[in-house]
């Protein structure tokens, strides 16, 4: 199995990478009250020895006192926690690595297991989580207005500590994609609507604050799923042309590189193709995009959560997808947390040495 077209270069405007391999955001919960610790430092740089082409960050809380459900989940604001990312981020560029944090906003969330709130209650569209499930307050437009400024001056201050790029989450079931879903976003004003075009709105602006605040030649990627963590079947598009209709306008409005979180890459979007949402994303947009989902290993991130091992597995199916241009770049998650020199043993074919991954490794940051 050759992966040489995996280990081709990618430049687009301020990303210039070595290969095609993105690490992939993971929540990882080791930054006490918001700021990166020397350790965290340590977990990305060991990823960038590793040949990593691409680091994209744990996601990383904006600047609203309700952005986060979890005290050790980092902050992309303040001084402290901007000069432990700026830490970060020299580290990674001193071990030849390029690298982006994730910026995000939670929105609406069940309460954290470890009983600790924020010292106000959560936001979003409608106070909804899911159908059923309220527990925060609707935003008003002067929230919104205020939501929007905090997403634009966390890029402005990732391009100023020397990130090569940014990620804004627009996945999950989080505040973006709040946003987007009908049975989240019952608002009866601008940033509501019946359809998901209209319910763009609030993220288009977002993307529109963000290119203000980076300019023009600073790349820019978003990531988006169809399935919701309460609903793993859920489709905000359900044919390529609600797709379109969606992902477009987004482009349009900055949006340099989609990234199409999935649980399994090898699954098709719609009948009738065997693309997956990447490739349905580049096809319906003309925009680079990432994939992702159980890359390299069996199982996928959400069993990880609930106890179930993992097994390195071929990558021959994903060549073929690559090979074909279904998408640009793989985002690998699972298989760099637990093992940093993933990416460096694939390129030397010593797939013998890979690694399977446990939960267990979800409790530390794997160094070696």
């Amino acid at each position: 199995m050759s992966t040489n077209n995996l280990f081709s270069p990618f430049n687009l405007k301020s990303l210039n990478l070595k290969n095609r391999i993105v690490m992939a955001p993971m929540t990882r919960s080791f930054s006490p009250n918001g700021v990166p610790t020397d350790d965290v430092a340590a977990y990305y740089q060991k990823r960038a020895e590793g040949e990593v082409g691409l680091i994209l960050s744990e996601g990383t809380v904006i600047d609203r006192k309700s952005s986060s459900n979890d005290a050790n989940v980092p902050h992309f604001y303040g001084d402290l926690a901007l000069n432990g990312w700026k830490k970060v981020i020299d580290e990674v560029h001193a071990a030849g690595g390029k690298m982006g944090p994730q910026i995000w906003h939670m929105g609406i969330m069940d309460n954290h297991h470890s009983g600790w709130v924020p010292p106000v209650p959560f936001e979003g569209p409608s106070g909804l989580n899911r159908p059923d499930f309220r527990n925060g307050i609707a935003m008003s437009e002067k929230d919104i207005e205020n939501t929007i400024l905090a997403f634009g001056k966390a890029a402005a201050d990732a391009k100023r500590l020397g990130f090569d790029t940014i990620e804004i989450h627009g996945a999950h079931g989080y505040l973006i994609d709040q946003f987007f879903r009908a049975e989240t976003n019952v608002r009866e004003d601008v940033y509501g609507g019946k359809t998901l075009p209209e319910r763009n709105r609030f993220a288009i602006e977002v993307i529109k604050e963000i290119r203000k605040q980076v300019g023009n030649d600073f790349a820019v990627i978003m990531r988006f799923s169809q399935f919701k963590p309460s609903d793993y079947n859920y489709k905000l598009a359900k044919n390529p042309q609600e797709l379109e209709a969606w992902l477009t306008p987004l482009v349009d409005a900055g949006v340099d590189i989609i990234h199409a979180s999935q649980r399994r890459f090898w699954e098709p979007e719609f009948e009738d193709s065997d693309l997956n949402f990447a490739g349905w994303a580049k096809k319906v947009t003309g925009a680079p995009t990432i994939t992702v989902g159980s890359v390299g290993l069996s199982g996928d991130f959400f069993g990880a959560f609930a106890g179930e091992s993992s097994e390195p597995t071929s990558l021959e199916e994903l060549n073929r997808r690559f090979d074909r241009g279904d998408f640009d770049l793989v985002a690998v998650g699972r298989p760099l947390l637990s093992d940093p020199n993933w990416v460096s043993k694939i390129k030397a074919g010593k797939t013998d040495e890979l690694k399977g991954f446990s939960k267990e490794a979800l409790g530390q940051l794997v160094l070696e």
